[in-house]
């Protein structure tokens, strides 16, 4: 299927949920971190995952992503209840989402080439010559054509970080996760990320969902989110991040959003 394609396919069925929580509680053994969350996730979102630090947003990533079973409630991939269905029909349903770790976790022994071909090896039936063009076309994506031989500890953190998106976008995935994407980064080149995944998004038709608390990036690329909080450990607000900025009816949330102060205390009269 072309890029063409793709974004047609999802043009057509943009604002259709793509993962909803139902009531669902996430933790370790006994220690609840957050209750009853229920949240729906449409196509073509960058949903932000936000929140102070310690409020579980790395948690819910790992329960949506299937590397953590929730302690109640349910995660629904389209009309797929994830938790509930079998280990290999999960497996199955992961082969179509992405994830970039907050460091990259590209493996230090291969190159940027290998780190991107090693998925497409395992869960494709890709011929090698196949396979070197769609890494050359992956890597082209983020911008790193002509590093395919360089390893991992030979460029720079922002570099690492765009060459794990080539590998997480290797078997084209419908959804991609990002956790703390901009950590490490400096602005400029956090800036410049923010600017690859909104490309990314609108060129081939993927949904996004980012956990972060940097504010620069959820204003930049979020178009919804949730906010969970670390004392009620449920879902304070929902919405748009900008929208929440600026709403007096979530003052914890809106406090977050302004840096710590509400948009009337601010001495330099700017608007929020």
């Amino acid at each position: 299927m072309s890029a063409a394609d793709v974004c047609d396919k999802s043009a057509a069925n943009k604002g259709t949920p793509v993962i909803e929580a139902r009531g669902l509680n996430i933790g370790y053994g006994s220690f609840a971190v957050q209750r009853d969350l229920t949240f729906a996730v449409n196509r073509q979102d960058v949903f932000i995952i936000m929140g102070p630090s310690g409020c579980g947003k790395s948690t819910l990533l790992r329960v949506l992503v299937g590397l953590l079973p929730p302690s109640a409630g349910q995660v629904f991939y389209g009309d797929m209840d994830f938790w509930n269905s079998s280990e290999e029909e999960r497996f199955r349903r992961l082969e179509r989402v992405g994830l970039l770790f907050q460091s990259g976790a590209l493996w230090s022994s291969m190159t940027l080439a290998e780190n991107v071909a090693m998925p497409l090896g395992r869960y494709t039936k890709l011929t090698p010559p196949e396979i070197r063009d769609q890494v050359a076309f992956k890597l082209s994506l983020v911008g790193l054509s002509g590093f395919e031989d360089y390893y991992p500890y030979e460029i720079s953190g922002g570099m690492r970080k765009r060459a794990g998106l080539a590998r997480a976008l290797a078997l084209d995935p419908e959804i991609v996760f990002f956790d703390e994407p901009s950590a490490g980064l400096d602005p400029i080149s956090a800036a410049l990320l923010d600017e690859l995944i909104l490309q990314l998004k609108e060129s081939l038709g993927m949904t996004v969902i980012v956990v972060t608390h940097e504010l620069e990036s959820i204003f930049a690329i979020g178009n919804a989110g949730i906010y969970l909080d670390n004392v009620t450990r449920t879902i304070l607000a929902q919405g748009d991040p900008r929208l929440l900025r600026q709403d007096p009816s979530h003052p914890e949330v809106m406090r977050f959003l302004n840096r710590g102060k509400t948009p009337e205390s601010r001495k330099d009269g700017t608007p929020p």
